[in-house]
């Protein structure tokens, strides 16, 4: 049995490790989450298998091949729930101190279609644009710790 993830109320961003535009956004949010109010994985992580295979998924389809991030609300929760696309980026955004949750906020007020046909086009193109990384890289010692 898998042990459970212990990141208490935290949101989890299960991304793909190999993406430089992920890699990015990882390091955006690492950068503003100064709440700790986040914890990350690399898709291709056995950490997160349990997870995805919760929700009928494994770490190609998670992220890899669809293009999209994931959020992972109340994690080994009966409640556990799974967010993609522009819905994970604003779950995401909403954690971080002031401006943020007011620009997710405003961003609820555009329809989840459209939101999600721009979160689709930037994913299709990210791999030309930002590249594909070997390996996800290392974190920093001081990272570690928000990483599973």
């Amino acid at each position: 049995m898998q042990e459970s993830l212990e990141i208490d109320d935290r949101l989890l961003f299960i991304f793909d490790g190999r993406c430089g535009l992920c890699n990015r956004s990882v390091r955006w949010f690492l950068k503003r989450d100064r709440l700790d109010r986040l914890r990350f994985v690399p898709s291709e992580s056995p950490n997160v298998a349990g997870v995805l295979a919760r929700h009928g998924l494994d770490a190609a389809a998670a992220t890899g091949n669809s293009g999209s991030i994931l959020v992972a609300q109340f994690v080994d929760a009966p409640s556990e729930r799974l967010l993609s696309r522009s819905d994970a980026v604003l779950a995401l955004l909403s954690q971080l101190p002031s401006p943020w949750p007011t620009v997710a906020g405003a961003l609820r007020l555009i329809p989840r279609f459209l939101r999600d046909l721009a979160y689709r086009l930037v994913a299709r193109w990210r791999y030309r644009v930002w590249g594909r990384l070997e390996a996800c890289p290392i974190p920093t010692a001081e990272e570690r710790s928000r990483f599973l």
